[in-house]
This record gives C-alpha cells, structure tokens and sequence, in this order.
C-alpha cells in the first residue's frame, strides 16, 4: 500500500487565497470549507500553481501520471467564474449533471459564477465528491 506523498498544506492554500480579489476569495474560501468538510480524508495543497484538493489517505501503487489521487483542481484564470476541474471525473457516476465536459484524457470540469451558484450546487458537489472517494484504489 502506498501512503500519499502530498502533503496537507492548509496556510499555502490560506495564504493564496488571501491574495485573491475579495469576490472570488469569498467564493473560494466557501468552496474550500464545502470540499475539505465532505471527508476527512480530502487534503489540500498548491498544485499548478493553484489550489488542488486530494485523496489523502493509502491508495495501491499507481502511475503517477493517472492523477488518482487529484479530486479537484481549481482555474483562477477566468476572472468571471471559479473553474474546478476534475482530472479524473469521467470516472465518476454522475446523476447529478454536475460534471461538464466530455474530455478525451477523462478530466470533468464544474464553473462556479458566484456564491448564489456554489450554494445552488453545493448538494451535487458533494454527491459527486462521496462518489469519486468510492472509486478510490484503496
């Protein structure tokens, strides 16, 4: 079994959130408690330069290249929405119609406007959050 060598860095993340315009930092900071309070077993860290979201718990030996312990990727680049992308969310059984996208390397995206849409897709987002942690290599 191999444990996971991402590390749980909370004040990165914290701290580039801070730098964010107010608006989106709101969004972000809500995001964030709404992905971490789904399972304990969700960490956080800077990944590409961004706020990332995995799987912290022991998983069986795989390519690091397939991104099975990435959950969430958030795209700031977007100034008009927060972009969460999921790289491996194709996996995923989604009966919410959360998930956009139909990418050929398996990765789903979610666009967040502002807060009124991250509270009108909170209950679908941890849906789809409890049922990538299913699929999890343990």
């Amino acid at each position: 079994m191999a444990t996971s060598q991402y590390k749980n860095e909370p004040d990165a993340v914290s701290a580039y959130i801070h730098r964010l315009n107010p608006d989106v930092a709101l969004v972000m900071e809500a995001l964030r408690k709404i992905i971490l309070s789904t399972d304990k077993a969700i960490g956080e860290h800077i990944k590409w330069n961004s706020p990332s979201f995995f799987y912290s718990g022991t998983m069986k030996p795989f390519d690091p290249k397939e991104y099975k312990r990435d959950l969430i990727v958030v795209n700031l680049h977007n100034k008009s929405h927060v972009l969460l992308v999921f790289p491996t969310g194709a996996m995923v059984n989604d009966t919410t119609g959360l998930l956009e996208g139909d990418y050929k390397d398996g990765r789903r995206l979610v666009k967040i406007m502002d807060m009124k849409d991250l509270n009108s897709k909170e209950k679908a987002l941890r849906t789809v959050i409890k049922k990538w942690l299913k699929l999890v290599d343990k």
